[in-house]
């Protein structure tokens, strides 16, 4: 736990209470709503309709600038790598993305329930420790209409959304200060341009069954967030008809800053590896 704590960049007056935002916002690192690729020739349901399930993990590395509520500690950068943010983990999170394929459409949807908590390490002078907690909450849901449809590849374009909420319980223990607590939550919706492109491999130098897969959005125009997008490639393998493996590469970013005089805001940098399979019904 200390070590993820010297991570972090505090504010010149030594005290680190304000990194606890930082960690537990970090933590969303190891989950979001992915896009894996699809084969809508593959296994279908009687009508032709093809149903996706994707559960993944995602190993990425956060950099991230939190704005807080705290006079003492307005501002709080941090650089978590992954596997330092599992021990953040206070309950079981509920995660899973699905696609419904029919015909020339894919609706793409996921949802993330995630809550995290901390102890709060601070030098002692100002304040004695303290706790944190977060939860946080995400959705996506978006439309594709497939472009080209040629056996080997196929390209995807659409439109959607990406919603996210924040809830968060800070409390500082008295030292030389008096004591300090806090709840604050944020929540906003931003509107999406998705594309996605799979092309099956030539077999060769590798066996079949093999191919690759490109996905973008970008988002948040001002609506919502300041800004929202991310890019996923993968590499695909089809074992059999009814699932696929994903090993590829993940960013996802997004700038947000609350409205109304909260004094909280979030832009977040995630990326790193990530791995799934998608079962198909």
């Amino acid at each position: 736990m200390k070590s993820l704590f010297r991570r972090f960049r505090p504010t010149p007056d030594g005290s680190r209470a304000g990194s606890a935002l930082a960690g537990l916002v970090a933590a969303l690192a190891l989950f979001g709503a992915a896009t894996p690729a699809a084969r809508a020739q593959d296994t279908t349901l009687p009508g032709g309709v093809q149903i996706l399930f994707t559960p993944y993990l995602w190993l990425a590395n956060v950099n991230s600038t939190i704005l807080t509520p705290i006079d003492r500690v307005p501002q709080v950068n941090s650089d978590v790598g992954a596997f330092q943010l599992l021990g953040h983990l206070n309950a079981v999170p509920f995660l899973g993305t699905i696609e419904i394929h029919d015909g020339p459409l894919s609706l793409l949807g996921g949802a993330i329930h995630l809550p995290v908590g901390t102890d709060i390490t601070t030098r002692n002078v100002l304040f004695n420790g303290g706790n944190a907690g977060l939860i946080a909450d995400a959705g996506t849901a978006t439309l594709l209409y497939r472009m080209l449809d040629k056996p080997g590849q196929f390209a995807d374009l659409g439109v959607g959304f990406r919603a996210w909420g924040f809830s968060t319980n800070v409390t500082l223990n008295p030292g030389i200060l008096p004591g300090q607590s806090f709840n604050r939550s944020a929540s906003w919706v931003d509107p999406l341009i998705a594309g996605r492109y799979h092309i099956d491999l030539p077999s060769g130098f590798l066996p079949s069954g093999f191919g690759l897969m490109a996905y973008g959005d970008v988002g948040g125009f001002g609506v919502g967030a300041h800004s929202d997008w991310q890019v996923l490639g993968t590499i695909d393998y089809t074992p059999s008809s009814w699932i696929d493996l994903h090993l590829g590469y993940r960013s996802l970013n997004f700038n947000y800053t609350a409205s109304g005089g909260l004094d909280l805001g979030f832009n977040v940098h995630m990326k790193g590896p990530i791995l799934g399979a998608t079962f198909k019904f």
